[in-house]
C-alpha cells in the first residue's frame, strides 16, 4: 500500500471531484485514477463510486478514509519532529552576577541571533551559590562566580569537589558608586570615614563556601557605614543611588551611558585595596560550543571597554 495513494485518496474525499483533487496535487487526472483504482485493488474495497449526483465514498470508503487520515496525521506529527530535530538548534544558558558588562556582553552576543532560524537562550543574573547549583544540576550550561580574591582557595575546593572547570574571565577592583548629588562625587579624596554617614547598598546574598554568613558580610561590607540596604535586584539599586543621594555601592565599572542615565558618578578610593574575580564555571564532562565561545568573546570585549 502506496502512502502517496492514500493522500491522493484522502485528497479526493475532501473536494468530492476527481479533477479538482488532481489539480490540488499537482498531478494529471488519469494519473490520479490509475493510483486511487491500484489503492482499491490493494485493500480489495471500492472506496468511490459515481453516481447522478456525482462522486460518493462507499460505507468501506468511510471506513477506510476514517484511519486513512489518522495515519497520514500521525506521519505529519513525526516528519515535524525529525524535521525540526534536524535543524541547527542554538541553545544557550548563563548564570551571571548582577553587574553591567555581563549585561552589556550578552546584549552584543544577542545581536547573533538574527541569523539563527531557532533559538533557546537563558540569561540569569543571581549570586554565587545559585550559579554553581544551576551549572551541577545541569539547568545551566555556564556559570560565573565573583568572589573575593582572598576567598579563592575555599572556591577553587568546591568547583574540585562538584567537577566544574574553571576560568578566569576578569580581576578588578571595585569602585565606588554614588550620585552626582551625593557630597562624595566632588570630594578630591574620598577616605573611608567619609563613608560613616552614609548608607551602604549591597547584595541581598552573599556567599563563600565554608564560611558562616556572619564572616561573609564581614569581609564584604564596609568598615565605617552604619546603616545598610540589602537588595537582589540591579535595577532597583541603581534607582535608590540616583533616588537617595547620601547612598553609596561598591560595584564593577559602569558603563558610560547607564551612568548617564542614573546620574550616577564613579570614584576610586585608595584605601580600597580588595580585588575581585569574575570565573567562568562548567561541568567538565560539557564541552563549549561555538555559541559559549563567542559569549565569552564578548565578555573580552566589554572588559576592554569599561575597564
Amino acid at each position: 500500500m502506496n502512502i502517496v495513494h492514500i493522500k491522493y485518496a484522502v485528497e479526493v474525499a475532501n473536494t468530492r471531484s476527481i479533477s479538482k483533487a488532481a489539480e490540488n496535487l499537482y498531478t494529471s487526472q488519469p494519473n490520479l485514477s490509475r493510483a486511487i483504482k491500484a489503492l482499491e485493488n490493494d485493500l480489495k474495497i471500492k472506496i468511490f463510486k459515481r453516481s447522478s449526483k456525482g462522486l460518493e465514498i462507499t460505507i468501506e470508503g468511510e471506513e477506510f478514509l476514517l484511519y486513512a487520515k489518522n495515519a497520514l496525521s500521525q506521519i505529519k506529527k513525526i516528519e515535524s519532529i525529525y524535521e525540526s530535530k534536524n535543524e541547527k538548534n542554538l541553545r544557550f544558558s548563563v548564570c551571571v552576577p548582577r553587574a553591567s558588562y555581563f549585561s552589556y556582553a550578552f546584549s552584543e552576543f544577542s545581536k547573533s541571533l538574527a541569523n539563527e532560524s531557532r533559538a533557546d537562550i537563558v540569561y540569569k543574573e543571581t549570586n554565587s551559590m545559585r550559579a554553581i547549583i544551576n551549572v551541577v544540576k545541569e539547568e545551566y550550561d555556564l556559570g560565573i562566580v565573583r568572589y573575593q580574591s582572598a576567598f579563592e582557595k575555599y572556591f577553587n575546593t568546591l568547583f574540585e569537589e562538584k567537577k566544574l572547570n574553571s576560568l578566569v574571565l576578569n580581576e578588578f577592583s571595585y569602585v565606588l558608586a554614588v550620585s552626582k548629588n551625593n557630597p562624595l562625587a566632588t570630594k578630591p579624596e574620598i577616605f573611608a570615614e567619609d563613608l560613616g554617614g552614609c548608607i551602604e547598598i549591597t547584595h541581598g546574598d552573599p556567599y563563600v563556601p565554608s564560611l558562616p554568613l556572619i564572616d561573609v558580610k564581614r569581609a564584604e561590607l564596609s568598615e565605617f557605614a552604619k546603616k545598610r540596604i540589602s537588595v537582589f535586584e540591579r535595577g532597583v539599586q541603581f534607582t535608590l543611588l540616583e533616588q537617595v543621594p547620601n547612598t553609596f555601592m561598591w560595584v564593577s565599572p559602569i558603563p558610560e551611558d547607564l551612568k548617564m542615565k542614573y546620574d550616577l558618578v564613579e570614584r576610586k578610593c585608595s584605601f580600597n585595596t580588595k580585588t575581585y574575580k569574575d570565573v567562568l564555571i562548567y561541568r567538565k564532562k560539557y564541552h563549549l560550543s561555538k555559541h559559549d565561545q563567542e559569549f565569552i568573546s564578548k565578555i573580552e570585549e566589554a572588559k576592554r571597554k569599561y575597564f
